[in-house]
C-alpha cells in the first residue's frame, strides 16, 4: 500500500509534467501537443560544453552542430543528472534521478565495469522508448548502451536495449574505452596487470629464496613447494601479459539486436558502420513515426578517428575526434533531409556529461574542455562535470535562434518526448524531468525546475535553487573532491575524482555560489558577503529534505556485488573463452 504522503508526492510529480503540455501552441497559434513527430536524439560521449562553436569555441570546427543551434533552440544551463556515463544515461532514458533506480553505487564503482556483470537498468524501469514503442513508434538505438546486458545467464538479456523499449539495436552493449585500443591510458588493464605482476614477482622471489636457502643448507624445508611456486609465478606472469587481450574480447564487441557481429570489434571501422545503420533505419521507417537514439562512441578515449580526419584540427587527436563527430552529425542530418523527414523530426543534441580533465598522458590532453565552468567528468557537483550542450531543432515549430538560460536537465527529455509522442507520463513513480516544450516555445518564461540535486554515486554533493522572483541561481555544495596536486583543478593521477572518503571535503557550513553572477564558481559566498546566506541555506535544506522523503530503498546496481565479472554471463561469439567472429566485413 502506498503511503498517503508518497501518493500525494507521486500525484504532484505527474501533474507537474503533464499540465504544461495541454494546448501548447506555436507562435502562429498551432497546437502541437501530442503531434507525434519523429525524434532523432544525438548524444556525444565525454564531450565538453566548451568544445562546440555555438558554446564559445572558435578553434574546433563544428559547423553542423552550430547550424542545429542556429536553426533551433539552444539551452545554456542544461544539466546531466550525473557526471559519469552509466547513471547519467539511466536518468536520461527514465526521466528519474539514478538514485531512484539504483543506478548508482556506494563503494567507488561509478559505472558498469564489465559487460558480463549482472547489474544494469532494472527491468521495472520505464524508458521513453518503451512508452513510444507501445504507441506505435519504431524505436532504434545505434551506438553505446552501457546500461547492462544480462542478469542470470548470458542469453537472458534482461538489461538489453530490446528489453527496454528499442525495436532495433546496433552498437556496443558496453562502452568504448582506452583498453579497446590498448592505449597507454587504461580504465581496467593497468589496474589488473599491476597486482598480477606484483604477485608473480613476489612468488618468484619466494621460490628463489627457498632454492637458495636449500642449496646453502640454511633451510630444512622440503623441495616440494619450489616447483609449485615457480608454476604459480609463471601463471601469474602469463595472466598479466594476456589480461589486455581478454578485456578486448570481453568488452569491446558489436551487437546487432541480440547477436554478436564482431568480437573483438575493429574500432576504426565502427563509425562508418554506425552511419550505415542510421541510413538503413531511417529508410525503413520513413513512412511511420520513429524514435532514433544515436549514441556516439566519440569523444571518449581512445578517440578512435578515421584516417581522413587525423591531423586536421588545431587541438590534436581530441580535436580531430570532435570534428569527425560533427561531420557524422552532418551526414545523419543529410540523410534525414534526403528521406524528406526534416520538417517532421525533432532533433536533439547533447553530451552525457562534461569533458574529462584527467584524460592526460604526459603533456598530451585527451579529454574535453568545459569552458568557463569549474571541474569536469566525475565531479558530482562542479558545473564542468554536469553542464552539457542542449540543442533542439524542429523546423516550423521551435523558433530559430532562441537561447534559453533557465535550468534544464537531461531528465526533461523523457516527459517532452513521451507527451509529444502521444504517450502518458507514468503515475506510479516519481518523474523528475519536466516537459520542455512550453519553455522552448515561449509559452512560459521559467523552467519548471525550482530545485535540482547533484549526486556523486549515492551521495548528494550539491543542490541548485532557481529563485525565480530574483533571477538568482543559488548553488550549495555539501561535498567537493580534493584536487591533486594542491592548486590543481582536477584529480590528476587517477581516472576520476572520488565521491567519498578521505579525498572528499565535507563543508560545514556548505559552500554557496550565485551562478547568475559567478557561473565559474570562483568566489564562495559567506554570511559576511551575502546577506541572504542563511535564508538560502535554510530553503535549500528544506528542499533536500523534501526530496529525500520521495526516495525508496532499491538495490544498488553498480556496487561490487552486481558489478563484478561473471564467467557465465560473458557474451561469446564462439565457444568460451575462444570468443571471436567477424560478420561486419561484408557490410561496408
Amino acid at each position: 500500500m502506498i503511503h498517503p504522503r508518497r501518493s500525494c508526492l507521486l500525484f504532484r510529480s505527474w501533474l507537474a509534467v503533464t499540465l504544461g503540455v495541454l494546448a501548447v501552441r506555436t507562435a502562429d497559434g498551432r497546437d502541437v501537443s501530442g503531434s507525434r513527430p519523429n525524434f532523432l536524439l544525438l548524444m556525444a560521449d565525454d564531450l565538453g560544453i566548451g568544445d562546440i562553436g555555438c558554446y564559445g569555441n572558435d578553434t574546433i570546427r563544428t559547423p553542423h552542430i552550430d547550424r542545429l543551434a542556429q536553426d533551433g533552440v539552444r539551452l545554456t544551463q542544461h544539466l546531466a543528472a550525473a557526471s559519469v556515463c552509466t547513471p547519467s544515461r539511466a536518468a536520461f532514458l527514465t526521466g528519474r534521478y539514478p538514485v531512484r533506480s539504483g543506478m548508482v553505487s556506494s563503494d567507488g564503482l561509478r559505472v558498469l565495469q564489465w559487460t558480463a556483470a549482472p547489474g544494469g537498468l532494472p527491468p521495472n524501469e520505464t524508458t521513453f522508448a518503451k512508452i513510444l514503442r507501445d504507441r506505435g513508434y519504431a524505436t532504434g538505438l545505434i551506438g553505446k548502451w552501457h546500461l547492462g546486458l544480462s542478469c542470470a545467464s548470458a542469453s537472458d538479456h534482461c538489461h538489453h536495449p530490446l528489453s527496454h523499449g528499442f525495436d532495433h539495436f546496433f552498437g556496443m552493449p558496453f562502452s568504448m574505452m582506452a583498453d579497446c585500443a590498448r592505449w597507454g591510458l587504461s580504465e581496467k588493464r593497468l589496474h589488473l596487470e599491476r597486482p598480477l605482476r606484483g604477485g608473480a614477482q613476489a612468488v618468484a622471489l619466494a621460490a628463489l629464496t627457498l632454492t637458495a636457502g636449500k642449496l646453502a643448507r640454511l633451510l630444512s624445508v622440503p623441495w616440494r613447494p619450489v616447483p609449485w611456486a615457480v608454476a604459480l609465478a609463471a601463471s601469474l606472469w602469463a595472466a598479466s601479459c594476456s589480461v589486455g587481450t581478454l578485456i578486448v574480447h570481453a568488452d569491446c564487441f558489436l551487437m546487432s539486436n541480440r547477436g554478436i557481429t564482431e568480437q573483438p570489434m575493429r574500432p576504426a571501422r565502427t563509425a562508418p558502420l554506425m552511419l550505415k545503420e542510421v541510413s538503413s533505419f531511417l529508410a525503413r521507417n520513413r513512412a511511420r513515426p520513429f524514435l532514433l537514439f544515436v549514441s556516439f562512441l566519440h569523444c571518449h578515449t581512445p578517440l578512435v578517428t578515421t584516417e581522413s580526419f587525423l591531423g586536421t584540427s588545431a587541438h590534436g587527436l581530441y580535436g580531430d575526434n570532435v570534428e569527425e563527430m560533427d561531420w557524422m552529425v552532418g551526414q545523419i542530418l543529410g540523410t534525414l533531409d534526403a528521406e524528406g523527414l526534416t520538417s517532421n523530426t525533432l532533433v536533439y543534441f547533447t553530451s552525457d556529461h562534461g569533458g574529462s580533465l584527467e584524460a592526460q598522458d604526459g603533456n598530451s590532453q585527451y579529454g574535453g574542455w568545459n569552458g568557463i565552468y569549474k571541474g569536469g567528468k566525475g565531479m558530482g557537483g562542479w558545473e564542468g562535470g554536469i553542464r552539457v550542450p542542449g540543442i533542439f531543432r524542429w523546423p516550423g515549430v521551435l523558433p530559430a535562434g532562441r537561447v534559453i538560460h533557465e535550468p534544464t536537465s537531461l531528465m526533461d527529455i523523457f516527459p517532452t518526448v513521451v507527451q509529444l509522442g502521444g504517450g502518458e507520463v507514468p503515475r506510479d513513480r516519481v518523474i523528475d524531468g519536466r516537459d520542455l516544450l512550453p519553455l522552448m516555445l515561449g509559452a512560459t518564461q521559467h523552467s519548471d525546475h525550482e530545485f535540482l540535486l547533484h549526486y556523486c554515486e549515492k551521495f548528494l554533493h550539491a543542490a541548485r535553487w532557481h529563485q525565480r522572483d530574483s533571477g538568482a541561481v543559488w548553488k550549495v555544495h555539501y561535498r567537493t573532491p580534493v584536487f591533486h596536486p594542491d592548486g590543481a583543478g582536477a584529480c590528476y593521477g587517477r581516472g576520476v575524482c572520488p565521491c567519498s572518503g578521505d579525498s572528499v571535503a565535507h563543508h560545514h557550513p556548505p559552500l554557496l555560489f550565485d551562478l547568475s553572477r559567478d557561473p565559474s564558481e570562483a568566489r564562495a559566498l559567506t554570511p559576511d558577503t551575502e546577506p541572504l546566506f542563511h535564508q538560502v541555506m535554510a530553503r535549500v535544506a528544506r528542499a533536500v529534505a523534501d526530496h529525500r522523503r520521495t526516495l525508496s530503498p532499491v538495490p544498488l546496481q553498480l556496487n561490487a556485488r552486481e558489478n563484478s565479472w561473471r564467467a557465465w554471463l560473458q557474451p561469446c561469439c564462439g565457444t568460451f573463452p575462444l570468443c571471436w567472429c567477424d560478420r561486419e566485413s561484408d557490410a561496408l
